[in-house]
């Protein structure tokens, strides 16, 4: 036969199995304690953010017409642009659906002036339109809280990278 067995864990020390549930359970009571309810009262908007918002709406169609303009006038970009008009397009949608109100579509003008049919200027100037509004979306997060910072700096960082890659 084997050995004696061992002796039962001295009370006040934890077993492995004990440590475990104990974390599993510490973990669950964080994770469900994290989480907002859809109703939370910090992620509110005043009658400013409304119309600042707007505004960022109207910033990130202007990007999505400048990206369109691009491609229409210079062709050979197709490949290198459209990933990053897609992009840009699926940022406008996310913001939509965070600033309240209606934010439709509207006719975007860019900057009042026409892409460039050479390649390299249209990057150029295309650069110009995408950084612009990465500075507008950088410069209204910190009058939010909440989710809508986060998204209004996630795409200023997402279009500073793609300012980046227009270099």
């Amino acid at each position: 036969m084997s050995g004696p067995l061992p002796a039962p864990p001295a009370a006040g020390t934890f077993s492995r199995r004990s440590l475990l549930l104990a974390t599993l359970a510490g973990t669950a009571l964080v994770s469900t304690g994290c989480t907002g309810s859809s109703g939370d009262v910090t992620d509110a908007v005043t009658p400013a953010q409304v119309d600042r918002l707007a505004v960022q709406v109207r910033v990130q169609e202007e990007v999505v017409a400048g990206y369109d303009q691009a491609l229409s006038s210079a062709p050979d970009l197709v490949t290198a642009l459209t990933p990053l008009a897609a992009q840009a397009l699926a940022q406008l949608d996310r913001l939509r659906a965070a600033a309240p109100g209606d934010t439709g579509t509207t006719a975007a003008a860019t900057s009042g002036t026409a892409a460039p049919t050479d390649p390299a200027e249209a990057r150029v100037w295309l650069r110009g339109v995408v950084a612009a509004s990465a500075a507008a979306h950088a410069e209204a997060c910190p009058e939010f809280t909440g989710g809508r910072a986060a998204l209004l700096g996630s795409i200023a960082a997402g279009l500073r990278g793609q300012d980046g890659l227009l270099a």
